[in-house]
């Protein structure tokens, strides 16, 4: 995931009041514990801030109520888009070639290759942004638009 995607999911989990060790948001966000003290400067910078306790059983708690509406940003990812989604977050994360079968506008269902590298949400959908072994080139792909997916062993 992104810094921006771990940083919110991090203050998520600290909104629930419950006490969190640097070590249980490290493995939750799998990062290093380095990074859980990045994210926690980069919410304070941001005017969130987030108590430290202190000692063999401290953490992470976070004493102020934060609300953010984002209902209004949600897309509902049906079980299959959102199997796509992990697969295509994976392949992102373990640098791993991806197998499409892709509905393309210009040319029909085809079978692609492709090395994903970013997720994105774009008005009505999720997008994957991937090198195209086919077309030699950086393309976007809709969930929408994918038949077939299939995460490949290959390394890119």
């Amino acid at each position: 995931m992104s810094k921006l995607s771990n940083t919110l999911t991090m203050l998520q989990l600290l909104s629930t009041g419950r006490k969190y060790s640097i070590q249980e948001l490290s493995k939750i966000l799998e990062v290093t514990p380095r990074m859980i003290r990045v994210y926690k400067e980069d919410l304070e910078k941001a005017g969130i801030y987030i108590d430290t306790i202190m000692g063999p059983y401290g953490g992470y708690v976070l004493n102020q109520e934060i609300k953010i509406n984002t209902e209004k940003y949600k897309v509902k990812l049906s079980n299959e888009d959102l199997n796509k989604y992990n697969i295509l977050t994976r392949g992102i994360k373990e640098n791993r070639k991806v197998r499409i079968k892709y509905i393309s506008k210009s040319s029909g269902l085809k079978e692609r290759v492709i090395h994903p590298a970013e997720m994105f949400l774009f008005q009505d959908g999720w997008y994957c942004v991937a090198y195209c072994e086919l077309r030699e080139d950086m393309r976007q792909f809709g969930l929408k638009d994918i038949k077939e997916i299939e995460l490949l062993e290959e390394h890119f």
